[in-house]
């Protein structure tokens, strides 16, 4: 492409013999489904392992700089004193930087016994085969075992465009906190996409999500919530009265909720783990606007009491577990509902609730709406 004159070159050269490791490498990958993750580049791996793994040249004698082979080493082989110093491929010193870090060839150090083998290795896709072929046979070669999960990512687009430097779309996260907050970009990168594929990054996909998800769907309850309750029951955590079965039903549905999401994050389904906190918060708006508390306010105080605490303790049990993702805003829900700090851990979801007659804060609005710019708004 540069116009540059192309010519043929020779040098000496290690090779690791990657070939000896094929049938072995193979069968593990088989063996383990979840060995390379997601499955589209298991296939991948597979694909190219098909026709055959060629051995590997581990080093260059025609530049200086870089890890050289030991002298001993080299002058052993070519029983030449003077032969040209070795280099080590940057791979095989880059990825043995894995072990080496944890103290590697001491295989008893505190450090490698207690990290290796790693429980999951996440890696960008573009550097997939090295992670995926060559490292695990370093490993086999070497009698070590090997990491139990690879996961390779996707790549984050800008508009349609792969982001660099020469086209200038290379987004500023600094700039992209700055501007919607870290808690509204978290919640984005992580719902927006299956995690493992490729997303595509516009500033009107993010102000969409946030807004329909975060202010809309979830803020809204918070405010409606809090603020009808601060109102209605004396400042204070209503009291509730027997429960009926659509209530049963939606405190079920907040309790299984911790089991479901440590799956998809044991699978690396991130984005589930957003979309399952969304449907609770759904079934939450649905119940809202059924149970009617606004009009029970006459008819039934008892119940409207009631319906207050389902949802307030509800709402509690979504602020718990949105903390990985929007840990300031699930802490300001959390204030809203006057939970103490040291009962926010998933564990206080299965012995703690919310007691009636707790004083409630003067409610405010957590989450609000983003105004699109006019550029922005125009933006597909």
């Amino acid at each position: 492409p540069t116009g540059a004159p192309v010519e043929w070159v020779a040098e000496s050269s290690y090779f690791f013999r990657l070939s000896r490791w094929q049938e072995k490498l193979e069968a593990h990958i088989k063996a383990n489904d979840d060995f390379i993750q997601p499955i589209s580049r298991r296939n991948e791996v597979l694909a190219f392992m098909k026709d055959g793994l060629r051995d590997l040249s581990i080093s260059r004698t025609t530049f200086g700089w870089g890890v050289a082979v030991p002298e001993a080493e080299t002058t052993a082989a070519t029983h030449d004193a003077d032969a040209p110093k070795h280099i080590m491929y940057v791979w095989l010193d880059a990825l043995t930087n894995y072990i080496s870090a944890l103290g590697y060839p001491d295989t008893d150090s505190e450090s490698f016994r207690k990290f290796w083998p790693a429980h999951l290795h996440m890696v960008g896709k573009d550097i997939l085969r090295f992670h995926a072929i060559y490292w695990p046979a370093f490993l086999m070669a070497a009698q070590l075992p090997l990491p139990s999960k690879l996961f390779a990512h996707g790549w984050w687009m800008n508009n349609g465009e792969k982001m660099s430097k020469s086209l200038g779309n290379v987004i500023d996260p600094v700039k992209l906190v700055e501007t919607y907050g870290a808690d509204q970009v978290r919640y984005f990168m992580i719902s927006d996409v299956a995690f493992g594929s490729d997303g595509d990054f516009s500033d009107r996909r993010l102000i969409e999500t946030v807004n329909a998800k975060l202010a809309n769907e979830l803020g809204n309850l918070a405010y409606r919530t809090t603020s009808f309750s601060h109102k209605h029951c004396d400042c204070s955590i209503p009291i509730p009265a027997e429960l009926n079965a659509d209530d049963r039903a939606l405190l079920d549905s907040a309790s299984a909720l911790l089991t479901l999401l440590r799956e998809h994050i044991d699978k690396l389904q991130l984005h589930r783990y957003t979309q399952a906190l969304s449907a609770l918060t759904q079934d939450a708006n649905k119940y809202i606007d059924v149970q009617a508390p606004w009009a029970l306010k006459k008819s039934d105080p008892e119940r409207m009491r009631t319906v207050l605490w389902v949802l307030l303790e509800t709402l509690r049990s979504i602020a718990i577990l949105m903390q990985p993702v929007t840990p300031s805003i699930a802490a300001n829900i959390l204030d809203q509902l006057a939970v103490p700090a040291e009962q926010r851990q998933f564990s206080a979801l299965s012995h703690l609730q919310l007691v009636g007659g707790q004083p409630l804060p003067k409610p405010e609005i957590i989450i609000p709406r983003i105004e699109a710019p006019a550029e922005t708004a125009d933006d597909t």
